[in-house]
């Protein structure tokens, strides 16, 4: 089937910047994908809902595409975390380093953190980095306060001054610093995650959940009124167990959700389940994932990477859990992607160790042509089962000449259009962003 009208529902993870950092990055690498293959796009500015309690928790743009012998519109939505995020953020800093310093330790204890090692050491690895750092840089505040002490007592200034005095630029010391280098270090910004995560997966973020609930009904409001051909449900990062989380309630919701209207496609890239999942207290979360993993309506691809720590590669979603559907299994479809592949060698090896550059680039521009394309994916004229299943010829349909566009195009059922001739009124030569 020819995808001409396609809806993406993207669920952005646990990411501060929001909508206008985000827009501006969709618009600058949507710009890069058009010049890669050659494509017209243009991009319409967001739009809020118009009024009630979602129109501040969402947003939606629309892009149309142009290739050779094909012409693709999409609606593309934004589901918005980021005032709950900042919320926490906001929290002091002694309140955020005793929360998540007793959450890493109960992970510890609990044989969590040995679930993490066991399954992907450099994810355990990335959420013990900011403990190590803390560690390293209390060190080095004691030091500085230790010394003023002992210069406090040889100026005979008495012992518990002295020590009062010492606990005092040791606070002011490590408070300072992590506020300075936060931005390098993301240390304060990684440890709210954790308690994020730990607090929802035991059920302790009500809010979240209640908009959780939302988008869901949502989700089945568009399948039931939506006239595209395929609706994608995109999970980023921490995105991907909210997404998850979304499709299953909107099941609940909607048993027959995806047996009538647009294909539903569930798309995680980057995914971190586990971080949820691990914990024995998220029975209903892994209860979710078993009725996604039957569910045969629906379809759910997921992107993994070796080289973002960030996410759990590899790993499987259903067994991983420990959960055992038997024959019934119908998803997830695991797809691996290495990013080597789609970035110019010198590029890569400026980037490759910038960890949050790195998991980034799920949902960023190519810079060489390949099955994995995530604008490919938003904008192009296939359904993303097929783009998974035809790999070969979903490339070919944008790279090959016109022989191997017009074997691609019937290898992959798109219809009777001609894939050498360019859309009426639109010149792939003449791209341009509104």
């Amino acid at each position: 089937m020819r995808v001409d009208h396609r809806h993406v529902i993207y669920v952005q993870g646990y990411d501060p910047r929001g909508l206008s950092q985000y827009y501006r990055m969709f618009r600058t690498e949507l710009r890069k994908y058009g010049r890669l293959y050659d494509l017209a796009t243009t991009v319409s500015r967001p739009k809020r809902p118009p009024d009630g309690e979602f129109s501040a928790e969402s947003a939606s743009w629309r892009i149309e595409t142009a290739g050779q012998g094909w012409q693709t519109r999409t609606d593309y939505e934004f589901l918005r975390w980021e005032d709950l995020i900042q919320r926490d953020l906001a929290w002091p800093i002694w309140k955020t380093l005793a929360y998540a310093i007793a959450i890493y330790w109960r992970l510890v204890f609990s044989g969590t953190m040995g679930r993490f090692w066991s399954a992907h050491w450099r994810f355990a690895t990335f959420i013990s980095y900011p403990h190590v750092l803390l560690l390293n840089e209390a060190i080095w505040c004691a030091a500085i306060a230790w010394g003023f002490g002992w210069g406090l007592q040889w100026l005979g200034i008495h012992g518990f001054l002295a020590a009062a005095g010492a606990t005092a630029v040791f606070v002011a010391a490590l408070g300072t610093l992590l506020k300075t280098t936060e931005h390098l270090s993301y240390l304060l910004y990684l440890m709210s995650d954790t308690i994020f995560t730990w607090q929802f997966s035991h059920g302790e973020r009500p809010e979240w959940d209640a908009r959780i609930d939302r988008f869901a009904q949502h989700l089945v409001e568009v399948v039931g009124s939506s006239e595209a051909q395929e609706i994608v449900l995109v999970g980023h990062s921490s995105g991907s167990f909210l997404g998850s989380e979304i499709l299953a309630r909107a099941l609940k919701l909607d048993p027959d959700l995806g047996r009538h209207g647009p294909r539903v496609v569930l798309l995680t890239l980057g995914g971190n389940m586990p971080i949820v999942g691990f914990h024995k207290a998220a029975t209903s979360f892994r209860d979710n994932l078993r009725r996604l993993a039957i569910e045969p309506s629906i379809d759910w691809i997921d992107a993994q990477s070796r080289k973002d720590v960030m996410n759990f590669f590899p790993f499987d979603a259903v067994t991983g859990h420990g959960i055992d559907v038997g024959r019934d299994r119908r998803n997830p479809t695991i797809i691996p992607v290495r990013f080597r592949e789609i970035i110019r060698p010198d590029h890569y090896n400026r980037f490759r160790w910038k960890f949050f550059r790195v998991h980034f680039q799920f949902v960023m521009a190519n810079e060489r042509p390949h099955a994995y394309d995530f604008y490919m994916i938003v904008c192009g004229p296939m359904l993303l089962k097929d783009r998974i299943s035809k790999p070969a010829a979903a490339l070919a349909l944008t790279t090959g000449d016109a022989s191997a566009r017009k074997d691609a195009w019937t290898s992959l059922g798109l219809g009777a259009v001609n894939p050498s001739a360019s859309p009426d009124g639109m010149d792939p030569g003449n791209r341009r962003l509104g």
